[in-house]
């Protein structure tokens, strides 16, 4: 049975990239060496609205590469994969190559 889950509000559902533990050539890395947060944006809910009633889209979009903060967010399993749930506002920025 498949499942989806679609974020509601300004929630962006976000699967950490995980680095890779040893080299092409097999030299293992210690985990502290590649600590860098960041993970792809799998689903994107619609966004929010401000006070006055003015809708305000999310500022990322499915495929996206994002800066996560080290701490927050929900963690979220989804048969075999695991995924966090952010609010678009706790997302730092967005990564180009």
């Amino acid at each position: 049975m498949a499942k989806r889950l679609v974020p509601l509000l300004n929630r962006v559902l976000v699967e950490r990239i995980v680095p890779p533990s040893k080299t092409t050539t097999g030299i293992l890395l210690p985990e502290k060496s590649a600590k860098l947060n960041s993970g792809k944006v799998v689903a994107v809910g619609p966004g929010t609205r401000d006070k006055e009633g003015s809708f305000i889209p999310a500022t990322v979009k499915e495929g996206d590469t994002v800066l996560l903060p080290e701490y927050g967010g929900t963690e979220v399993k989804l048969g075999d994969k695991e995924y966090h749930l952010y609010r678009d506002e706790d997302i730092l920025g967005t990564l180009h190559d």
